[in-house]
């Protein structure tokens, strides 16, 4: 018993956690402004927008990605620490344990 429980514990630290943050239409979808997940190591941008899109659905699936393409939509930009991940390895850009990532949606003005 013990043994399945340090196990559990070992399995719970070798997750990453990070700060996922959400504006505009994405906080709509979401219901919230950010939120803290535990991810596994070598958790890439790619993958963790399709846990957020198992997480959130549809209306996350359907804002976040092309219908056609099945890719992120060329319009929102996706930072991990402030960086944009155009600038980084882009969609293969990694998570890092805690860091801060964001889905930006276009800016609008006028």
């Amino acid at each position: 018993m013990d043994k399945s429980t340090s196990n559990k514990d070992e399995n719970v630290s070798s997750l990453l956690k990070v700060t996922v943050k959400y504006f505009a239409s994405v906080r709509e979808i979401a219901g919230k402004r950010e939120e803290v997940l535990r991810v596994e190591d070598g958790t890439t941008i790619e993958s963790l927008l399709h846990i957020l899109s198992k997480t959130y659905g549809s209306k996350f699936v359907d804002y976040v990605f092309d219908e056609k393409t099945h890719t992120p939509r060329d319009h929102l930009q996706f930072l991990v620490d402030g960086k944009s991940a155009s600038t980084l390895q882009g969609l293969k850009t990694k998570i890092m344990d805690g860091c801060q990532f964001a889905i930006i949606p276009p800016v609008g003005g006028g």
